[in-house]
Order: structure tokens, then sequence, then C-alpha cells
């Protein structure tokens, strides 16, 4: 794990802490939940190149994809670009399930 990597996961569990500590309740997407919604991850490296990507499937079967990519070959690491690459792709699952809780909470 790199130093942002660790930054981003210690943030969002201050966030999650400072949100617990105000007593703010209402229905909310949090890390955990973020992890939980992860089923399974596959990772590719294309021949060649130094472009990795994660293909995150969510428990509905669902597929979110990350990619991490160096400038330089010489710098190429596969776990590290398949840290960033799961990084990534986890990201992108904050909006879709933002979506999703903020649908069920909806009267529509």
């Amino acid at each position: 794990m790199n130093n942002r990597d660790a930054f981003v996961l210690n943030n969002e569990k201050e966030i999650e802490q400072e949100i617990q500590d105000k007593g703010l309740t209402a229905p909310r997407l949090t890390p955990e939940s973020i992890d939980a919604a992860i089923k399974d991850s596959a990772f590719h490296i294309f021949d060649g190149s130094q472009l990795t990507v994660c293909c995150l499937t969510l428990q509905n079967g669902f597929t979110v994809t990350g990619e991490s990519a160096c400038a330089s070959p010489e710098n190429f690491n596969k776990e590290i670009g398949e840290k960033i690459a799961y990084r990534n792709a986890r990201d992108k699952i904050w909006a879709l399930e933002g979506y999703l809780l903020k649908d069920k909470m909806s009267d529509v």
C-alpha cells in the first residue's frame, strides 16, 4: 500500500468517524458498505504494455473497471498497478451505490 492508498483509506475512516461523532444517523454509504458491494475482482495486464485493468463484480452482477498505467516501463510493478487499478474501480462504486440509496429513499 502506498502513501496515497493509506491516505484514502484513513481519510474514509476519519470521515466516517466524524460523521458518527456528530451523530449524523440518516441513511448513508460507508466504506464497509462499499466493500460489501464487491463480490469479486479480476485483473488483466495487456501484453506489451504497463496498463493494468481491474474489473470488480458487484453483488448484483454489475461490473466496474479501474485502470492504472505508468509512463516508464522501468517503473512498472504488477502489485502496485493492481492496487491502483482496484482503488480506481472501487472509487466508482460510491456514485453507483449513492444513486441506488437515493432511489430507495425517494417516493417516486
